[in-house]
């Protein structure tokens, strides 16, 4: 597994990482020891949760599985924002819900301090400078290292590393975009401000939550218990795909591509992603060992020639409201 520094730090990460939504707190204990076991083996030593998954559930299945292993070995990123309760106080960015959040998740995840700690979304109901004073002295307090934003704006990011200088607080150093062939809006505004700020990239949803495997197909039902068989996305983004005709004509040129050139399409979106943006780290949502195993070779993908630019074709068009 190759290494890169996250963003302007010196944390050095893996080109892939273990994301823990709708996974690990979903699937037998058994299965999903297994599946932290196979990460490990890879070379991926960085794990990704938030505390609104499965409402602390995945940090408390993620903690377990990690306690028998040496702390400094691994990177452990969680995130806090949406709300954990009925509680007006329990969500947001406010100071008090920053601490409250972060103190939770070290019980959970049974440890004494986070490698990263993220802000899930912008608030714009508390001032920016509370929040990053915040971040500010739990970093000095030692129980956070660095800390990192997931789905802000370009002149969020901006705003933010502005108002760090001013404080004398570290900068973020990693963003966390939804990104796939699908979903390419950050490239035109978010992407260039990380690379302008210093701030590094990870990447969800790399396989457009399952349409860019090959497993579904236009016209047919979703395969039982599959995410799109679920009826709990209607409305949602797969619900939106899965209608879509615009979607499905570039879907079906990407696989075509990925037949074509005898590469598994799971392994080229994953390889495309980190193509696009070599400084990047790739969140894989596995819930099977055998999918996590299939998507590791993806991180060192030889690019036959002209794959890139054919891809790029196959996907020209306006961007997909999704």
């Amino acid at each position: 597994m190759e290494y890169h520094a996250l963003g302007r730090s010196g944390l050095r990460v893996p080109r892939l990482a273990l994301g823990t939504w709708l996974t690990l707190a979903r699937i037998p204990r058994a299965e999903a020891a297994g599946l932290v076991a196979a990460a490990l083996e890879a070379g991926i030593n960085f794990f990704d949760t938030a505390d609104v998954y499965d409402r602390g559930g995945a940090e408390e299945v993620l903690g377990e599985l990690l306690a028998p292993h040496r702390r400094e070995h691994l990177v452990v990123a969680t995130k806090a924002f949406h709300p954990m309760s009925d509680d007006p106080n329990d969500r947001g960015l406010s100071r008090k819900h920053l601490f409250e959040s972060v103190h939770a998740s070290l019980r959970r995840l049974r440890t004494d301090y986070l490698d990263l700690f993220q802000f899930h979304r912008f608030d714009p109901e508390t001032p920016l400078e509370e929040t990053i004073r915040a971040v500010g002295d739990l970093i000095r307090q030692g129980k956070v290292l660095y800390w990192g934003t997931s789905m802000w704006s370009a002149s969020q990011l901006r705003v933010a590393c502005r108002l760090a200088d001013e404080l004398g607080v570290p900068r973020p150093i990693s963003e966390q975009p939804r990104f796939n062939m699908l979903c390419r809006e950050i490239e035109a505004e978010v992407l260039p401000a990380c690379r302008e700020l210093g701030i590094g990239l990870l990447f969800w949803s790399p396989l457009a939550q399952g349409l860019l495997t090959g497993k579904y197909r236009r016209g047919q039902a979703p395969p039982a218990g599959s995410r799109g068989a679920d009826p709990r996305r209607v409305g949602q983004f797969l619900d939106r795909a899965l209608a879509s005709d615009e979607v499905w004509d570039r879907v079906e040129r990407v696989l075509a591509l990925a037949d074509r050139a005898g590469v598994p399409p799971a392994v080229l979106a994953v390889a495309w992603c980190l193509r696009r943006a070599p400084e990047g780290t790739v969140l894989l949502g596995a819930s099977r060992v055998e999918q996590l195993r299939e998507l590791v070779p993806a991180a060192t993908m030889d690019w036959p020639e002209g794959l890139e630019e054919a891809l790029e074709e196959a996907l020209a068009g306006p961007p997909l409201k999704l």
